[in-house]
C-alpha cells in the first residue's frame, strides 16, 4: 500500500472543512499496526488496528501536531507540522493517520512506513520532510501535502 488521500479530503478542502494555518484546526496523528483498511474511501478516524503502547507518552488516538504552518511560493502550496517525539515508548507501527482533531475526525492523509517501524523503551519519531525542495521541480515538492499547478 502507499500512502492515501481519502476522496473526502479534496472535497472538504474545497468546501473550506480543513483550516491548516497556524492557529487553524488542531490535528492529530494516529499510529497503527495494519493500514490495509485504510483507503481512499476511509473518511473519519478509527481506532481499529490502532498500535497499543507501553509508557505514557502514546495515547489511544495519537499525539497532536504542532508548529503547523502554511507556506507558497509562485506554484506550490505546502503545510508542515513540526516533527513527532513519542519518548519512553514501546511500539510497533507500520503506518499512520493525520486527522482534523476539530471537525469531526476528518482523514487527511494516511501514511505508509514502507514496513514495520519499532521501538524498545525509546524515542519513536516521526520526521516530517522539508517543505522546500532540493530536487527537480517547485519549492514543497517534498511536503507531506502540498498543491502543485
Amino acid at each position: 500500500m502507499a500512502n492515501v488521500i481519502p476522496t473526502s479530503f479534496k472535497t472538504e478542502l474545497l468546501s473550506g472543512t480543513h483550516n491548516f494555518a497556524s492557529g487553524g484546526n488542531s490535528f492529530k496523528l494516529a499510529l497503527y499496526t495494519d493500514i490495509s483498511g485504510l483507503s481512499a474511501s476511509t473518511t473519519a478516524f478509527t481506532t481499529t488496528n490502532q498500535v497499543s503502547s507501553s509508557g505514557t507518552n502514546y495515547t489511544s488516538g495519537g499525539n497532536a501536531l504542532s508548529s503547523q504552518a502554511v507556506s507558497s511560493d509562485s506554484t506550490t502550496a505546502t503545510v508542515d507540522f513540526a516533527d513527532l517525539t513519542f519518548s519512553s515508548v514501546t511500539l510497533s507501527a507500520v503506518g499512520a493517520m493525520i486527522y482534523n482533531d476539530t471537525n469531526s475526525d476528518k482523514i487527511c492523509v494516511v501514511l505508509d512506513f514502507g514496513g514495520t517501524k519499532s521501538c524498545s523503551n525509546g524515542t519513536f519519531t516521526i520526521t516530517f520532510p522539508s517543505t522546500s525542495s532540493s530536487g527537480p521541480g517547485a519549492a514543497g515538492t517534498n511536503s507531506l501535502i502540498s498543491i502543485s499547478s
